[in-house]
């Protein structure tokens, strides 16, 4: 999992422009924080936020002592109006458990305050994915982690593209990542 992570981390990475001096970019579901560790190291404002008050004193923890003054760290909803505006909006792995619907609302919510870029992961649909999460759900809620749902990129494209919200914005790229049991799928959408 740790390896597919790596690689997915790089992929966001890759598709953002190396010269981010000047840029403020929202982590969205910020974890850890590694993500937003390089895009300061890039010359990044960037303000992490995650639900989990742990991860996001975890991310203030292991913040580069040179990188002070460029993380801003915040507990909350990554949908929350005042966060205010951002050139470029990384949301990994925290849109897995949203279902395509409510995935697409959660890019225009995200898109009204984005001038280039939202870059998103989700879980891509197959026939195993599938069963292995039937399976989960029949334990106890308690001894799992959130549901993931997936959802296929040709149905995500067809509600994306369908979304009068989303007219102004296209889908530039796509990438999938398997690595063990990590399997994700990024896309970035652009401002037209």
């Amino acid at each position: 999992v740790r390896a597919g992570r790596d690689r997915m981390r790089q992929t966001l990475l890759d598709w953002l422009p190396q010269d981010l001096v000047g840029r403020r970019i929202l982590d969205a579901g910020c974890g850890t924080g590694a993500l937003a560790v390089e895009l300061a190291r890039r010359g990044a404002q960037v303000v992490e936020i995650d639900l989990s008050p742990t991860l996001v004193q975890l991310a203030h923890e292991r913040m580069p002592a040179e990188l002070s003054g460029r993380l801003e760290f915040i507990s909350g909803d990554m949908l929350a109006p005042a966060l205010g505006h951002f050139d470029h909006v990384v949301c990994m792995d925290s849109m897995i458990h949203y279902e395509k619907h409510d995935m697409v609302q959660v890019l225009h919510r995200l898109t009204e305050r984005t001038s280039h870029s939202v870059l998103f992961t989700f879980a891509p649909s197959n026939p195993l994915l599938a069963t292995m999460i039937r399976i989960g759900r029949i334990f106890p809620r308690g001894d799992r982690a959130p549901f993931i749902e997936p959802v296929s990129e040709s149905n995500l494209r067809v509600a994306i593209g369908n979304a009068s919200t989303l007219q102004d914005w296209k889908i530039n790229r796509t990438e999938k990542i398997s690595s063990g049991f990590y399997t994700s799928q990024a896309m970035e959408v652009c401002k037209d």
